[in-house]
């Protein structure tokens, strides 16, 4: 391993590699800060460019795009309350916050800081146990990629705030939301009216700008009408953390970079449930989880260290098994096949300093990206200086143009308008619509792998949650939480009645 390693490095150590992932670090970054303009798409409008490249160094520029764009998307989470991508949500409940209380500077060297640390962790752990890991990924079949989906779907409990029920009653309406378009079983259209751009369902971009970004700039439109403006609580700190503020946060990267890695694995779990989860585990076990949601530094490190821990938990199903667990993965995985690199285990058997070299290469990305990411912050700030009406009009219009370029469809600007509504009608009757992102993330693999599961266990719910080890200890875990989160919130609402 030692030698396979040393090979890779060899192989990186040169000014066209290192400037080749250095670029992919800050185009990765730029991509994913303009909303709408993740990771995937900044990496298909390279894919070109790599024709006629060293076949490794293509791959290294495209897995330092991977690194940049995850953490890009957190910028304009903490500025403007707009998650850059779909894993950047969970880091706008606190990082948001932050921010409007003047603690612009700890929010965003606090994402920088975990999303290199989560980063690190995954590309270490990759070296060390890219093998081992992938046998994590073929323990999940079905009903496990269910019971995790439940435990992770267990959040909405605690999203509710003052009431439990609502935040359940949210994630039920994401649920909902996720079983538009085929059905992913009988392969027949489910609630779609006709309408012939509802066949694939909701994708995933049009809600969450809709939802995130939209919303927030009707709210803070309507404000400008009503008078008011949208003015920090204090004076803005723009300064980097003191180490002793870091040094708090490192359990938490820890244990956000440790879930990032292994959901990470899992083909078709992801950045975007890892953040989630990451956040979801940091309120639970948290001796404060009321101040998870109203600026608590934990609750931006949890999900940016598992989101980047991710990115290196990604590449292990990608290479040591051929399969893409995301789709910026699935890109790396068309330019593999370009050049004519086959992934597999027999791609570590004989030649194995091409998987070293982009495991390297991802070490490498994730020291670049500290650097490019102190850059675009220090540029980054400068947007909070321009005048709020101009702020508003810029962010929606980016906001439609990412959401037409991801889908070439003038429909999917509806659907992100409409979602911006959603969110304004859910802010009005107090209804969390972070539970309504999540449990559309969630749905369709909580759907989808309880039927393969029952199909399997011949229709049985009790034999395919119980049938392996495994998944009845997360279905169990899922119990628990629910239970814990509705006891906790009963009594919550039980001490302000007695004592109001």
């Amino acid at each position: 391993m030692v030698d396979n390693i040393l090979a890779g490095l060899s192989t990186v150590w040169h000014w066209g590699p290192l400037l080749a992932i250095l670029f992919g670090v800050f185009w990765g970054t730029l991509g994913g800060m303009i909303p709408g303009i993740n990771a995937t798409i900044a990496m298909a409008l390279l894919l070109p460019f790599t024709w006629g490249m060293d076949p490794v160094v293509a791959i290294m520029m495209l897995a330092g795009v991977y690194c940049g764009g995850e953490y890009g998307g957190s910028i304009p989470a903490i500025l403007i309350g707009t998650p850059g991508t779909n894993a950047a949500a969970a880091t706008v409940y606190d990082g948001y916050e932050l921010h409007k209380q003047g603690k612009t500077g700890l929010a965003l060297y606090t994402s920088l800081t975990s999303s290199v640390f989560g980063g690190l962790f995954g590309t270490v752990a990759l070296m060390l146990m890219a093998i081992p890991l992938a046998g994590v990924a073929l323990a999940f079949g079905p009903i496990e990629y269910f019971c995790l989906a439940f435990l992770g779907i267990t959040m909405v409990c605690s999203l509710g705030e003052k009431n439990v029920f609502k935040g359940i009653l949210a994630g039920l309406l994401g649920i909902l939301l996720s079983t538009v378009g085929f059905d992913p079983i009988a392969g027949v259209p489910r609630f779609t009216f006709g309408v012939l751009s509802l066949t694939e369902g909701f994708s995933m971009v049009p809600l969450m700008m809709g939802v995130y970004a939209i919303t927030e700039m009707f709210k803070q439109a309507q404000g400008i009408m009503d008078g008011q403006s949208f003015n920090l609580k204090m004076k803005t700190d723009f300064g980097f953390p003191k180490w002793k503020e870091l040094r708090r946060l490192l359990p938490t990267n820890l244990m956000g970079s440790i879930l990032g890695v292994v959901i990470g694995v899992m083909p078709g779990a992801g950045a975007t449930v890892a953040s989630f989860i990451s956040y979801s585990e940091a309120k639970r076990w948290s001796k404060e989880p009321d101040s998870f949601g109203k600026g608590n530094p934990k609750g931006v490190a949890a999900p940016e260290s598992a989101n980047n821990g991710a990115t290196g938990g990604a590449m292990v199903p990608l290479l040591a098994l051929g399969i893409p667990g995301s789709n910026s993965t699935a890109i790396m995985l068309g330019a593999l096949m370009i050049h004519n690199i086959v992934p597999g285990p027999m791609l570590f058997m004989k030649t194995p300093e091409v998987p070293y070299s982009i495991f390297v290469s991802l070490f490498f990305a994730n020291i670049f990206l500290f650097f490019a990411g102190l850059l675009f912050i220090k540029f980054a700030i400068k947007v909070t200086s321009i005048s709020k009406p101009a702020l508003i009009a810029v962010i929606i219009a980016l906001v439609l143009t990412g959401v037409y370029a991801y889908s070439l469809e003038i429909f999917s600007m509806g659907v992100a308008l409409s979602f911006g509504l959603l969110g304004i009608a859910l802010h009005r009757f107090g209804i969390p619509h972070a539970a309504v992102v999540l449990g559309f993330v969630l749905g369709f693999i909580l759907e989808a792998n309880l039927r393969r599961g029952l199909l399997i266990s011949n229709g049985s719910f009790f034999g395919a949650i119980f049938s392996s080890t495994l998944s009845s200890a997360l279905i169990m875990i899922g119990i628990f939480a629910v239970i814990f989160s509705l006891y906790r919130g009963l009594k919550k609402t039980r001490d302000k009645t007695v004592n109001p």
